[in-house]
């Protein structure tokens, strides 16, 4: 047998490039699975390419180290056949690492796959130097190699699938693992190489094309030290620049939790505390006062009149006002004070250590900073606002006591007549247990038959006969006896009861009308007042559709009453609406006309059969010449665009005559006529054809 040699320098050189390549490979399997779609695939290729030349390169380059006594030489055909196994192996190997999870029986034939593959290039590349006679192997030392083989894709298989995914802690892993494997495969190679025996007069018939081997050793080093240079330099760019992603979205994810935290405890539209960052303060404050004594106040405040500009410009310059009444209350308040928003235009405001001085100037400061005119958008506002005190923790040793016995203060200096401040006592309490039992009671009013209507007449200008009816709605409690709706409706509005009981109202006037239709013979029409609630509800048109029919009347019996502003809080949606049940045959009249803020081209839009005159211009009509301009051009705009006009509070005969002579068609107030039971209407009155409705 023919005796060979190894290259020293070209066995190191060999060990050093299997180490680079399992490095590689390390570096690639988790550069692959943080990445995804396209980009993990030009991974993958570039993977491949990369490991595979840096195995095939140490298997190469150990065979160039290898010399016998006869020239050598590679058919390059078959070695890169081999190259391509190499690569087609290290592919495989990637691919499967980077799977979700790598059980005993995958990882068990993903290492003979690969060993077989290792195996196959390293023999295939023997193939190439095409001895003759050919090379023998000894049997258990080339069964030894492929065993070796397929342990090393093992634990590579296993070291990269562990170490896949980029963090400080896996490079120095890396490296150590790179070392393993490394030695693994250069094992297995030259245990291979240990298993060939090569006869005596054997013959390369490769060697005939004359190629330097040191030469193509030095070139397959540099190529292969290139490739995977490149490609580890990549690897290390692109680290960068998810570094610099991540601390750019590290800062930016800080930034967001900091604003989200802000927001958590500040409103959104005003930027003063919330409610949850002024519930903390006020226990804080209340633990403050507990144990070293002292006391402070709590300040609600509603605004007066907020509801009408939002109705009448919409919800835009709302929000604007509020702004503008958040700043003005934070510049007259102290440092040391809380100043939060808690709802839609309820503000609270939390001052320590006051005494009852201190507190009623500040109430005094807040109530001349809110009644000073507002200029929003070119609007000229002017609002008030009421507002409710506490003393803690006196009024109220815990969070709820102290802002339930505010808010009672605050309705109940809205009941004294607005923009004013009310310290609070304990029948205050009282009067909101009141309310809150009342509010029980309403939800049960339906159900019981407590609600009745009572209807108002209209009349004819000056002096009759009856045109129609008006339906007001009265709640007859079993204990508190009847209640008028000023008492009641405001409170069905804000829990939103206001729905059913209008449901029941518009089911009961129709009622009415089928009965007086079916026995007295009377034709009088029944206008049914709509809540700014309810005629905002989606399904208006088919109730009242529904409701005619199942009581069989003609909707020209039926007027429905809007007030101004509620039918300019959406005009667009309005004007579809009452066209709607214009076109339905339903009358329509636009209640408290002159209150709101109307705009004459959309006026001519609406499909009004009727605008009626609010009371507040008709009760000083004869004293107040502005009153009297107002309704004067209030009913030549109505005669102009075809409209009748109904006044209504007419209480005394000089209004009557004042308003007649101005050209009412219709008159309604208790002059001529009380709201009153159906049963207790004038019987004697005759009705009147095509008669409009208040």
């Amino acid at each position: 047998m023919l005796q060979g040699s190894y290259n020293s320098l070209l066995v190191l050189f060999s060990l050093l490039v299997a180490v680079l390549a399992a490095y590689t490979s390390l570096e690639m399997a988790g550069r692959i699975v943080t990445a995804q779609g396209r980009a993990a695939r030009l991974w993958l290729a570039g993977g491949a390419f990369a490991m595979g030349l840096g195995v095939w390169s140490m298997h190469f380059i150990g065979m160039l180290a290898f010399s016998l006594p006869i020239r050598l030489g590679y058919d390059p055909v078959i070695t890169l056949l081999s190259l391509s196994i190499a690569v087609a192996s290290s592919a495989f190997a990637l691919w499967l690492v980077c799977q979700n999870d790598l059980p005993a029986r995958r990882l068990t034939g993903g290492a003979v796959l690969m060993g077989l593959g290792v195996a196959g290039m390293h023999y295939t590349g023997m193939a190439a130097m095409q001895m003759e006679p050919g090379i023998v192997y000894d049997m258990p030392r080339f069964v030894l190699s492929i065993a070796i083989a397929m342990a090393a894709s093992g634990v590579a298989l296993k070291t990269a699938f562990s170490l896949r995914h980029n963090s400080r802690r896996t490079r120095p892993l890396r490296a150590g693992g790179a070392i393993v494997m490394g030695l693994g495969v250069a094992g297995m190679h030259y245990t291979g190489m240990w298993a060939a025996s090569f006869p005596d007069g054997s013959l390369c018939i490769a060697a005939t094309d004359g190629v330097n081997s040191a030469w193509v050793a030095v070139v397959i080093i540099v190529v292969t030290l290139a490739v995977t240079a490149v490609a580890l330099t990549i690897s290390v760019f692109e680290d960068l620049r998810l570094e610099t992603e991540n601390a750019t979205l590290t800062r930016s994810l800080a930034q967001a939790n900091q604003e989200l935290g802000y927001l958590a405890l500040h409103d959104a539209l005003t930027k003063l505390p919330n409610r949850v960052l002024l519930e903390a303060r006020l226990a804080q404050a209340l633990a403050s006062v507990d144990s070293e004594g002292g006391r402070f106040a709590v300040m609600f405040m509603d605004l007066d009149g907020f509801k009408v500009v939002n109705d009448a410009y919409g919800h835009h310059v709302g929000d604007r006002l509020l702004v503008q009444v958040a700043q003005r209350l934070a510049s007259v308040v102290r440092a040391q004070d809380t100043l939060a928003r808690v709802g839609g235009d309820e503000f609270v405001l939390l001052v320590p250590g006051g005494d009852v001085a201190g507190v009623t100037a500040a109430a005094d400061r807040v109530l001349s900073a809110i009644s000073a005119s507002f200029d929003v958008e070119g609007h000229d506002l002017r609002i008030s606002t009421s507002i409710g005190i506490a003393m803690c923790p006196t009024d109220g040793a815990t969070v709820h006591d102290a802002l339930t016995h505010a808010d009672a203060a605050m309705y109940h200096a809205k009941s004294l007549g607005r923009n004013a401040f009310c310290f609070f006592d304990t029948s205050m309490n009282e009067n909101l247990q009141g309310q809150l039992q009342l509010t029980q009671d309403l939800r049960a009013a339906i159900e019981r038959r407590q609600l009745v209507l009572h209807y108002q007449p209209q009349f004819a200008a000056p002096d009759g006969p009856i045109t129609g009816v008006e339906a007001l709605v009265r709640w007859a409690h079993p204990t508190r006896g009847l209640i008028g709706p000023d008492e009641f409706i405001p409170l069905a509005e804000k829990t939103g009861l206001i729905v059913p009981i209008g449901e029941w109202v518009l089911d009961e006037a129709c009622r009415q009308i089928r009965e007086w239709l079916d026995t007295d013979a009377r034709e009088w029409s029944i206008a049914v007042n709509l809540s700014p609630v309810q005629f905002s509800h989606p399904q208006l048109t088919a109730l009242v559709r529904e409701t005619l029919a199942r009581h069989r009347v003609a909707p020209r019996y039926l007027t429905i009453e809007v007030t101004e502003s509620a039918a300019m809080r959406n005009v667009d949606e309005s004007l579809r609406i009452l066209q709607s049940l214009h076109e339905m045959g339903v009358r329509i009249s636009i209640d408290d006309f002159g209150t709101g803020y109307s705009s004459l081209m959309y006026l001519k839009r609406l499909p009004a059969s009727e605008l009626k005159i609010d009371r507040g211009f008709v009760r000083e009509l004869a004293h107040d010449a502005e009153d009297a301009a107002i309704v004067s051009s209030v009913v030549a705009l109505g005669h102009t665009l075809g409209i009748d006009i109904v006044a209504e509070g007419v209480e005394t005969a000089t209004q009557k005559e004042f308003l007649t002579r101005l050209g009412c068609n219709s008159l309604q107030g208790f002059l001529l006529g009380r709201p009153v039971p159906a049963s207790d209407l004038d019987t004697s009155a005759r009705p009147y054809p095509q008669a409009s409705l208040s």
